[in-house]
């Protein structure tokens, strides 16, 4: 079973779906590890209800972005974490990170990637109009929201969709997505060529 590390930035959402499948024995892992950057975050909360250890830091308090991976690398060390995955974690990983953990780091987006990357990818899809969003779950490297995509799935815009109703939308993909292929990820290795198939 992998040692894996959340990283998170606010109310952990996804952070919650991944404890509840590990604990329903759905997805093989061990949550060895939270990381965030928001010390108020609601993230921190669950991981301290779910007995998870974590690893709070304010970038602030730092020099560099070298600085605090440093810093977060060593944490990941000490508890023996093998992979990765970003869930609403709003930094980009720099070289330190990147380097350790090279192939092993995955995120989830909230749009059909390449389109509307960044902060508020709900927001951008409503301003733009956009027929269809989505969920978007890829590896990571150095860019915004840039790195090999793993699979996508799409969901249709409403004449009256609201940031709520769509971000629920979402939500309801991405709890149940992103579990069912850190499953296929941690058993079974790289996925890229099995799944991308099936975004749609």
């Amino acid at each position: 079973m992998k040692k894996i590390a959340v990283f998170a930035s606010g109310s952990g959402t996804n952070f919650q779906a991944i404890i509840d499948v590990v604990e329903s024995g759905a997805l093989s892992a061990d949550i060895s590890l939270l990381i965030c950057d928001k010390p108020n975050a609601y993230a921190v909360e669950r991981a301290n209800n779910a007995k998870i250890p974590s690893f709070v830091f304010q970038a602030k308090e730092y020099a560099s972005k070298k600085e605090y991976e440093q810093a977060i690398l060593a944490e990941l060390q000490r508890y023996g974490v093998e992979f990765i995955v970003l869930a609403g974690y709003m930094r980009l990983l720099g070289p330190t990170l990147l380097g350790a953990y090279q192939g092993r780091i995955v995120n989830i987006h909230p749009s059909l990637l390449p389109a509307f990357p960044g902060k508020d990818a709900i927001g951008q899809a409503l301003a733009a109009k956009a027929k269809w969003s989505g969920v978007t779950i890829h590896y990571v490297d150095e860019g915004m929201d840039t790195g090999p995509i793993i699979i996508q799935e799409r969901v249709r815009l409403e004449e009256n969709e609201t940031r709520e109703t769509l971000q629920n939308k979402i939500q309801q993909i991405e709890h149940k997505l992103y579990p069912e292929i850190l499953q296929m990820l941690l058993t079974q290795g790289d996925v890229i060529n099995d799944t991308k198939a099936r975004a749609y």
